[in-house]
């Protein structure tokens, strides 16, 4: 059935996951997917932004959110399924449709929208990913 499942999550955000995590983890295990858990940090924008930061601050700030994700996959996901951690920087929307293609993702899980979108049918991360997708998204709603 499947055989790359990518499912997004925001690490700040347990609306992001806590309804489509459980359906990306029976999905993994009706099918026997490899799950590839993303969560994706914003970049640093224009040059100017990123001067006020030390040298080394992205890194350690990406070292962090790794060990994080690591985290809570580690608490949320059942053993027996095969997990790949993936950082993004970038766009949301941006990321995951790249990180879809490099993976071959037949499906794209994720929530349908975030706590201040609750009044729309997607939010604008889902909308973007659903309208562009190459693969199949089921939008999952809270």
């Amino acid at each position: 059935m499947y055989k790359e499942i990518l499912l997004p999550v925001d690490l700040d955000q347990c609306s992001s996951w806590e309804h489509a995590l459980p359906q990306a983890i029976k999905l993994c295990e009706m099918s026997g997917a490899n799950l590839h858990v993303l969560t994706v940090v914003p970049d640093f924008g224009m040059s100017i932004v990123s001067q006020y930061f030390p040298e080394d601050y992205r890194k350690e700030a990406m070292a962090k959110v790794m060990e994080q994700l690591k985290e809570f996959v580690k608490q949320q996901v059942p053993s027996g399924i095969s997990v790949q951690h993936i950082l993004g920087e970038g766009s949301v929307y941006d990321v995951i449709l790249s990180i879809a293609g490099k993976i071959n993702a037949d499906l794209i899980v994720m929530a349908s929208d975030s706590p201040e979108h609750h009044h729309y049918l997607l939010g604008p991360n889902a909308s973007r990913v659903v309208r562009h997708a190459e693969c199949s998204v089921l939008v999952v709603r809270r």
